[in-house]
């Protein structure tokens, strides 16, 4: 920058996900090509020297922006739109990751004016055919015609563009050849029961949390004794970020006797500590195994001495969502561990079974981890079955933070047997 101009000259940006160069200029994103490519920085320089000099930009809206560029563009808003307060960012930045992957894959170098109707159901039938769910294919399609519909709102592209894309209706159940998606199922216990002996006892008071409060996974694992309010019988816990907290939603849940003897020993701890932590999961983990050791301190590795010093992946303050699952899912690996047949460790098989497994049995085995698997969302429907149960559904309703029943039932199994009592008495 000169001294004669004090325009704040933008610097040329690395899109990681496409590999593409770009700057940001008057609101508008510019992409020149690969960024590794010398014809990318010499594009930039000259594009700058233009517009320091006074020239306006010759980017038509909708004339030169290819598909590819609008979703590099939209990825880098949504990064930061889609974000939860501890900066981590939402499921659905995940999902629009997904969905921009097809449509850029098909209709990357496809100017964005120009990309309509026939386009859309295109990467629509591309995730039918990737085995995607009618009801998650509908869903992504819209997440599509949204990343569009931005663009319309930030002059990048014309309005014809998302307008005609609102013509393209959702799959219809019995109307299409996507599959349709199971509803989820309450966890038999003694499946809950069996990782017990595998897993955390940080990760099994969250299980039992779960079923005896039915909340989510995701507001327990951020809790702090700051969030609880102890002052009555009955504690009351307001998670600092909840799922419905960006539509000004509140959110409570009610921790009884069962949950609070569970709990208590979790909030020994600084006010704004969060109460269930990784690394003290992992440091009682090595403990219990070093407590265990049958080799002499002499003898073979020492504690500490066989650790990375620069680990990829490092325990966090609190779980995750998705650590939280995939400790269950480790856990359920332990718990229920296949025939020995279709076992495999490391690459090698065992010694009942000889030769690769073929398509059919590594069909089987997957066929057995989906039998003996289950997730922690599975666990509010176990908690709102028994509420419904047992005090009916607008009470159910109120304990799971639900602002419809309609919502509600979706969630509680209903109760076959009042109907079998009552048709055995009028009928």
């Amino acid at each position: 920058m000169t001294a004669s101009n004090s325009k704040r000259v933008p610097k040329l940006r690395h899109h990681k996900a496409s590999n593409q160069g770009y700057v940001q200029l008057e609101g508008r994103f510019v992409y020149f090509g690969r960024y590794d490519d010398p014809e990318t920085t010499e594009a930039y320089h000259r594009l700058i020297a233009e517009w320091l000099a006074g020239k306006q930009l010759t980017v038509a809206p909708g004339e030169t922006l290819t598909v590819v560029e609008l979703l590099a563009a939209y990825m880098d808003h949504a990064r930061e739109y889609y974000t939860r307060p501890d900066g981590q960012t939402t499921v659905e930045f995940s999902h629009l990751k997904t969905a921009s992957r097809i449509v850029r894959h098909l209709y990357a170098r496809t100017p964005a004016a120009e990309f309509g109707p026939l386009a859309l159901k295109a990467c629509r039938e591309r995730m039918v055919e990737k085995g995607w769910c009618r009801r998650h294919v509908n869903q992504q399609t819209t997440r599509v015609k949204r990343i569009f519909r931005w663009a319309v709102e930030n002059e990048l592209i014309g309005g014809e563009a998302y307008h005609a894309l609102q013509a393209v209706a959702g799959l219809r159940r019995g109307r299409t050849r996507a599959k349709e998606s199971k509803s989820v199922k309450p966890v038999p216990i003694e499946y809950v029961n069996a990782v017990k002996p595998y897993v955390s006892r940080q990760v099994w008071a969250l299980i039992q949390l779960q079923i005896l409060t039915a909340a989510r996974g995701g507001e327990l694992v951020i809790l702090r004794p700051c969030d609880v309010d102890r002052t009555g019988e009955t504690w009351l816990y307001t998670p600092a970020d909840h799922k419905t907290a960006h539509h000004g939603h509140s959110r409570t849940i009610y921790i009884g006797p069962r949950a609070r003897r569970i709990l208590s020993p979790f909030l020994l701890r600084a006010p704004e500590d969060y109460c269930f932590n990784p690394s003290e999961a992992d440091a009682e983990r090595r403990a219990i195994l070093s407590a265990a050791r049958t080799t002499p301190m002499s003898c073979g590795n020492r504690p500490g001495t066989n650790r990375h010093t620069k680990p990829q992946r490092q325990p966090g303050d609190h779980y995750t969502p998705h650590s939280y699952a995939r400790a269950i899912r480790c856990a359920l690996k332990q718990a229920f561990p296949p025939p020995a047949a279709l076992a495999r460790r490391k690459g090698e098989l065992v010694k009942e079974y000889e030769g690769r497994l073929t398509a059919a049995d590594r069909q089987a085995l997957r066929e057995w981890h989906k039998k003996h698997h289950w997730h922690p969302h599975q666990l509010r429907h176990n908690a709102a079955t028994e509420l419904r149960k047992e005090f009916g559904l607008e009470t159910a309703r109120i304990i799971l933070g639900h602002r419809s029943p309609a919502v509600t039932t979706l969630y509680a199994e209903e109760d076959r047997q009042k109907a079998v009592d009552a048709i055995m008495k009028v009928g």
